[in-house]
């Protein structure tokens, strides 16, 4: 078969339609229409003498021939990026690895990690992301990611890190606080709560008091925001044990009587599947699956503000 020499915009135009499985997402990628795309796919298919995607009312679905091309395509064009990338970049370029997190695992259980993992790697700059919104691993996104969750997740790799578990703390000097000698006490106390999927309802459930009227006080759309409440003596927060270990550690918040609920959801370290890891990324993501074993240092400074 004779290959034209404008194959490689076909090429990158229907990895990118199989990545995403959808030639809108693609068209958003690549700068380009939706009808452009499905243009360059069409090229593609005449070139290759295979049909590449199945199409419907929904999208489009990758053929057994499509998925073929579709991973030795991915694999193709991450490396040359890599090589392009390697031979282009400036040098604190390619030791920058790109981290997406939520802000609280960030604040109190990354941040008090880093510089143990600086001083062994002093060359790898980081860049931390914390916003709230799910970041898109484009090709110009973060190298990996630790999201909280029960996955899977399409398209990236996922790896266990750690699991977690709720149970109620609130300030040492909150009034009122000697006198909590259980569950059932809770619920006349001033409570805390945020956004996540499991709150005060679950855990009341489980400690036996299904149903339970509870005075859920503040609200906050962050953790790090209900947990510095809680630090302030407004009220009761529920912690999740990975976040709250430092704040534990200073005696800014202590444990109220009661159980901990194991969570629904555990946290992840995951990276794009379609791209090669780089070596400082890699040198990273070892790092971090480690870190389970050791204790969270207690350097958590209580000024930093909460978003």
């Amino acid at each position: 078969m004779t290959v034209p020499s404008d194959w490689l915009p076909a090429l990158a135009a229907f990895e990118c339609a199989a990545r995403h499985q959808n030639f809108a997402r693609a068209a958003e990628e690549l700068g380009l229409t939706a009808s452009a795309v499905s243009h360059h796919v069409r090229e593609l298919e005449t070139l290759v003498g295979a049909t590449l995607f199945v199409r419907h009312a929904r999208g489009v679905a990758l053929t057994p021939e499509g998925r073929r091309l579709a991973d030795t395509a991915s694999k193709a064009l991450a490396d040359v990026g890599d090589v392009l990338r390697a031979l282009g970049d400036a040098p604190t370029e390619r030791n920058l690895v790109r981290v997406t997190t939520v802000h609280s695992l960030a604040y109190a259980w990354l941040l008090p990690r880093l510089p143990a993992f600086t001083a062994a790697h002093p060359h790898v700059r980081l860049r931390i992301d914390s916003e709230q919104a799910l970041t898109r691993f484009d090709e110009n996104g973060p190298d990996l990611g630790i999201r909280f969750g029960q996955g899977p997740w399409p398209g990236l790799t996922a790896l266990h890190l750690m699991d977690d578990a709720l149970f109620p703390v609130a300030s040492p000097t909150m009034p009122g606080l000697d006198a909590l000698g259980g569950p059932a006490d809770l619920v006349r106390m001033p409570l805390i709560e945020d956004l996540a999927r499991e709150g005060w309802p679950d855990w009341f459930r489980a400690a036996g008091h299904p149903g339970a009227r509870l005075d859920i006080r503040h609200t906050f759309s962050d953790t790090t925001g209900a947990l510095m409440a809680a630090v302030l003596g407004m009220g009761v927060a529920l912690a999740r044990e990975q976040i709250i270990a430092p704040y534990l550690a200073t005696g800014s918040l202590v444990r109220v009587p009661g159980p901990a609920l194991p969570g629904r959801a555990s946290y992840y370290v995951v990276y794009p599947s379609h791209r090669r890891v780089r070596p400082v990324a890699r040198a990273f993501i070892d790092w971090l699956m480690d870190q389970p074993r050791h204790p969270t240092p207690p350097t958590l400074t209580h000024a930093t503000p909460s978003r």
